[in-house]
């Protein structure tokens, strides 16, 4: 027969929970953050750290850099050589670094007798650094590279480009003649840069740069964008 009608049925005995065998020895010492507690942990405090003025303007360079537009002939010089191709150049400058000083003198005054004569000899690759301080001791190589049909490429870092000539920092490097063994290599490296540079001046000549808010000012544009949308939507029904 089963239970009668109210009537509870017996409840299961519940099981002990064993207890927790706590050790002596070590006690728990729950850390109090307060005045004169324990040290807090550490934390990324890189907004709270006064930084010295030159990062300073750095930082603030960087930023207003990214938000005003720049025109496009400073703005080429955003677009810089593949990794791939600037290291195969940077393999062959290598082997055209400067010589020492008896052989500079020697070759100076034989550029010397052939200028008297009216021999030059012309460019075959310009090399310019992306990021020479002012731009304005670069900004027109470009199209004068362009207009003389002399290829022309620009590559990251001013040091790399000192360090070949021996120098801190080097603008722009020329190279005016390639021995015959690195010729197969150096056609190489012109088709590459002449795809990359010179015959895409025109696209870069009218091409703007800049103009990249910050997340807050985004988000802002965007929800102005959804709000126009839903009044338009709501005008069309």
């Amino acid at each position: 027969m089963g239970p009668k009608k109210g009537v509870k049925a017996p409840v299961a005995a519940s099981k002990k929970k064993p207890e927790k065998v706590v050790n002596p020895l070590f006690e728990k010492r729950p850390k109090q953050f307060g005045i004169g507690g324990a040290l807090p942990p550490k934390r990324d405090l890189t907004r709270f750290v006064k930084w010295p003025k030159a990062v300073q303007i750095q930082r603030k360079k960087r930023i207003l850099k990214q938000r005003l537009k720049v025109p496009p002939a400073l703005n080429q010089f955003t677009k810089t050589l593949d990794k791939n191709i600037a290291t195969s150049l940077f393999k062959m400058l290598l082997k055209y670094r400067p010589e020492d000083k008896a052989e500079k003198k020697e070759r100076l005054l034989t550029r010397a007798q052939q200028e008297t004569q009216g021999i030059t000899n012309k460019a075959q690759l310009v090399v310019i650094a992306h990021d020479v301080d002012p731009i304005e001791l670069v900004v027109w190589l470009p199209a004068l590279c362009r207009k003389m049909q002399i290829p022309y490429c620009i590559v990251k870092g001013k040091a790399r480009l000192g360090a070949i000539v021996h120098k801190k920092t080097a603008s722009v490097l020329c190279l005016t003649t390639i021995k015959n063994q690195d010729r197969m290599d150096f056609s190489k490296v012109l088709e590459a840069i002449n795809a990359n540079f010179n015959d895409k001046y025109e696209e870069y000549r009218k091409k703007w740069g800049g103009g990249i808010m910050g997340s807050k000012s985004q988000a802002k544009t965007k929800a102005k964008e959804r709000l126009l949308a839903r009044e338009a939507a709501q005008r069309m029904t």
